[in-house]
């Protein structure tokens, strides 16, 4: 692999396809094969012993380019950060409350929906519902489809045209939204929970500093503080960390070929984006969507079609994809990012290789 950080040459791993075609042997499993193949295939211990210094050579060499994709990737993207901004405010009262009124459709017209029914946590989904775009208590669809709640405090706005600046101004859009829960206002909000049993007490024990704790405001701070805690836990750190076993030889290559393609150029920083907007269609028109985007926002034209590059963490959990969602799979995403984006026409292994490091970037609590 090339020293030079921003273009690495290709990983040595097909250089014995009788180790690495199954594309999951890990490099300290070499000596594992060797010693199985000296057991079955009655290998001479002076046989093994030559191949085996053989394939230390090798082993020692792709360890080292391992290593400087290591360092490469800490330095375009980096791990996650341990807590999300403000989270150091929060407390195990704010945080109960705000988890208590994620899951509750007490806060929708109908009481038939609750945050977690767009942004779903529960049966180790992935933060979305998996729709194209979501369906409202009036039977109606969102305009655009539902981003993952999983790191979402990390990123530098909310929403795909980052009209909300933080996780607690996003929390007050949806409740009144029409489309979506439809409350007609902050005062019947309020006057719901404050008909509850429990729920005055709760955010007296949240924000006990507060004169009046029940607030529209604290409402969506106290569900800000708990979904300041979905942080998730994926392979690829511990890789970044040093653990040469946490992604297969497969994903090493998949992760070469993200940053050798490109993809960086957006997708970088320790979420893989969500740190930046960009056109989509900035290289080939994207013409199945007719979205205004950060346009609608601003009322600049030069917005048009511009749109919060999307984090790729637990990508693999979030189809379908795009603003829209109008794409259903993972391999389908990368093969239009790649034209759309980058005017590239990616080969069939290319995506394949993507698409299985993206796969690793999956919290490891989570998985459909």
């Amino acid at each position: 692999m090339s020293d030079d950080i921003r273009h690495p040459t290709r990983l040595p791993c097909g250089a014995d396809d009788s180790i690495f075609k199954l594309g999951s042997l890990p490099i300290v499993s070499i000596d594992i094969l060797l010693r199985w193949k000296m057991k079955v295939q009655k290998m001479t211990p002076a046989v093994l012993l030559v191949l085996m210094a053989g394939f230390g050579a090798a082993s020692a060499a792709l360890a080292a380019d391992v290593a400087v994709l290591r360092a490469q990737a800490t330095a375009v993207f980096g791990p996650l950060p341990e807590a999300m901004p403000g989270a150091a405010g929060d407390t195990s009262e704010r945080r109960a409350l705000g988890e208590r009124l994620y899951f509750d459709p007490i806060l929708s017209l109908d009481r038939s929906q609750s945050c977690n029914t767009c942004h779903r946590l529960d049966a180790g989904r992935g933060g979305v519902d998996n729709e194209a775009t979501s369906l409202g208590v009036k039977g109606e669809r969102g305009g655009r489809n539902a981003p993952t709640v999983l790191n979402a405090g990390f990123q530098i706005a909310q929403f795909w045209d980052g009209r909300a600046a933080n996780l607690t101004e996003q929390a007050k859009g949806p409740v009144l939204n029409p489309v979506e829960m439809a409350m007609p206002d902050e005062a019947a909000v309020l006057a719901r929970l404050a008909a509850d049993a429990e729920y005055p007490a709760a955010f007296s024990a949240a924000f006990p500093n507060d004169d009046a704790a029940l607030s529209y405001h604290n409402m969506a701070e106290a569900i800000a503080a708990f979904e300041r805690t979905l942080r998730s836990d994926d392979r690829f750190d511990d890789f970044l960390g040093g653990d040469d076993t946490a992604l297969t030889s497969a994903e090493l290559q998949g992760l070469e070929t993200f940053i050798n393609t490109g993809c960086t150029a957006c997708h970088n920083g320790p979420l893989f984006g969500g740190n930046s907007y960009q056109k989509l269609g900035l290289v080939e028109p994207y013409t199945a969507s007719t979205d205004p985007g950060r346009e609608a926002l601003t009322g600049n034209p030069a917005d048009r079609g511009f749109f919060k590059v999307p984090m790729l963490r637990n990508v693999a959990l979030t189809a379908p994809y795009f603003h829209d969602g109008k794409v259903a799979t993972l391999e389908e995403a990368i093969t239009l990012m790649a034209r759309h984006q980058l005017g590239r026409e990616l080969a069939q292994d290319e995506i394949a290789s993507i698409a299985a490091f993206l796969r690793s970037l999956s919290d490891t609590k989570r998985g459909l």
